[in-house]
Parts: C-alpha cells; sequence; structure tokens
C-alpha cells in the first residue's frame, strides 16, 4: 500500500480551512465595525473628480465640525471660555479658503447658534451665518432635516458639532464612524429626488488634495 506519511488528515485540512474562515470572518467583521466615510484626502482623482462635479451643480451638503474648543485646549482662547481657540480661528480660516477656491457663488452657509460654531462660521467667511437651531438639537431627524433644508441646485454649508456629525453618520449607514476632528468636513451630495449619498470626510489639513484635483481639471479644461 502506498504511504501516506506526510500528507495531512481530513480532519486537519477542515480545521486549517475553518480556522482560515473564522479569521476572515473576524478580520472584516472589525473593519465593518469601525467603517468610516471615505476619506477624501487619501482619496483617488475620480472620487474627488465625482465630489467636485456634485459641487459644480450645487447637489452638495457639507456637515463642517467647528474649530478647537477654547474649554477643552490650553491653547490661548479667541473669545469667550465657550467659544473656540486662536489656533482653531485660523484652522477654519484655512477651511475657509478650501471653500472659496471650490466656488462660493451657489452657496448657503448655516450654522448652530452656539458661540463655538458661530465663531468657527464667521473664520471661515469673514461674516455672520444664517443660524438654525436643528444643528445643535440634532438627533433622530437630522438627516430629514438636512434633506428638508437643501435647496435644489444650491450647495449648503452647515457648521455644526461633533455629536450632530456622529448622529447623521448613524442615520445614513455609518454606526460605528470615529468620532469627526476639529475643523472636519462631511461632504454629501442630494439629488432633485432627496437621494442622498455620503461622499466623504476631508480634515483641515487635506484641503490641498481636493483643491489640487480641482486645479487640474481647470488645467485639463483650458
Amino acid at each position: 500500500m502506498p504511504s501516506r506519511r506526510g500528507s495531512p488528515s481530513r480532519l486537519t485540512k477542515i480545521i486549517s480551512v475553518s480556522a482560515l474562515l473564522t479569521v476572515a470572518v473576524l478580520v472584516t467583521g472589525f473593519m465593518w465595525w469601525h467603517r468610516s466615510p471615505t476619506d477624501l484626502g487619501s482619496a483617488s482623482s475620480k472620487v474627488q473628480a465625482e465630489l467636485i462635479k456634485h459641487w459644480q451643480a450645487g447637489d452638495v451638503v457639507v456637515l463642517v465640525r467647528h474649530a478647537e474648543r477654547c474649554d477643552r485646549s490650553s491653547n490661548p482662547c479667541l473669545g469667550p471660555a465657550d467659544g473656540i481657540t486662536q489656533l482653531g480661528s485660523q484652522a477654519s480660516a484655512a477651511v475657509g479658503q478650501g471653500f472659496v477656491s471650490l466656488g462660493m457663488a451657489q452657496t448657503d452657509v448655516f450654522v448652530s447658534p452656539v458661540t463655538r460654531t458661530e465663531q468657527s462660521a464667521h473664520a471661515m467667511f469673514c461674516k455672520a451665518a444664517v443660524t438654525q437651531e436643528w444643528l445643535a438639537s440634532c438627533g433622530s431627524t437630522l438627516r430629514n432635516d438636512v434633506v428638508a433644508h437643501k435647496v435644489p441646485h444650491r450647495n449648503s454649508v452647515l457648521v455644526t458639532h461633533s455629536g450632530c456629525i456622529g448622529d447623521f453618520e448613524k442615520q445614513t449607514g455609518f454606526k460605528h464612524a470615529a468620532a469627526s476632528e476639529y475643523s472636519s468636513s462631511l461632504f454629501v451630495s442630494i439629488d432633485a429626488n432627496g437621494q442622498l449619498q455620503v461622499l466623504g470626510i476631508l480634515n483641515d489639513g487635506d484641503w490641498h488634495s481636493l483643491l489640487r484635483e480641482k486645479n487640474a481639471e481647470v488645467t485639463n479644461a483650458q
């Protein structure tokens, strides 16, 4: 009879395959559990170009978290203790320049009626924004509120809070997304029929990547 020495038994093969499948399921589950919106700063040029296309069509809503809180930082305050820091004001101004570079001709700015969000919005655009109470209360109706306030063919910048952005992410399929960073921007497209798509999140230090793509499109169009 031929020797079977050195060949794994059927049971050993089954155990090995089962172990590999278990590891694969655990890894996939871990990745899904921590799933967050696409990082637009490191996204492909195709993804960034799609965002710019939506922006130019006026289909975009952006939820922007306020800048660094004064009461949770050792950095010098811009003003009142319930506002933002001077460093946060600078970060907001840089984000505002990013939006200006995208184009603000067909864009409305709304803000939560809280000192830190109002200061952030003012630093971004050098003027007061229209306050909206629902951008502070948020909760289970936030997704519907965002859709309801979207004006066709006009973009909206909503300066709000991390908890509110978290509520919105949970209501749009990202139940375990990482908490938003200071001055980060969550981009969402909403078409004329109210169909919503989360495009991704852009942290305040990554605007150069998106604007480089926009500049490339302008150059190619010339």
